[in-house]
């Protein structure tokens, strides 16, 4: 499994479609091979047909930056287990709603890394299921 690592790698996963949502995550996903417009693009910026898996943790859904690691580290972790199986193609997992902080006051509590890590799970799950574009 690689990473994302340019602006550019992850502008071109984000132009393509979103395969999986969930309360607080999207998951974004462009072909590293095909027909489509974006992964013609895309095809220098990934140089190897593999997993690629990038995430976008932006301060205005986690403001203090040990919230924002924790949950990329979460992110990372997920992806990478065993029971996690992705198509061959550039994907990012993007936050796209906080997590409520009158719940989870401690801003890296393992009762926000649980809750974190199952609706990765979930996400992965569904994603994993459904069909590149």
């Amino acid at each position: 499994m690689q990473r994302l690592q340019t602006r550019a790698q992850f502008q071109a996963v984000l132009a393509g479609s979103t395969v999986a949502r969930t309360a607080h995550f999207a998951l974004h996903r462009c072909a590293l091979n095909g027909l489509s417009s974006s992964s013609v693009v895309a095809a220098p910026l990934f140089t190897v047909d593999d997993v690629w898996i990038g995430a976008m943790v932006p301060k205005r859904w986690a403001k203090r930056a040990v919230t924002r690691n924790a949950i990329k580290r979460q992110i990372y972790n997920v992806s990478a287990s065993p029971e996690v199986v992705l198509p061959r193609a550039a994907h990012v997992v993007r936050l796209r709603a906080g997590f409520d902080r009158q719940e989870f006051v401690s801003a890296s509590s393992q009762r926000l890394k649980a809750a974190v890590r199952a609706e990765l799970q979930q996400l992965l799950a569904r994603a994993s299921g459904a069909r590149p574009s």
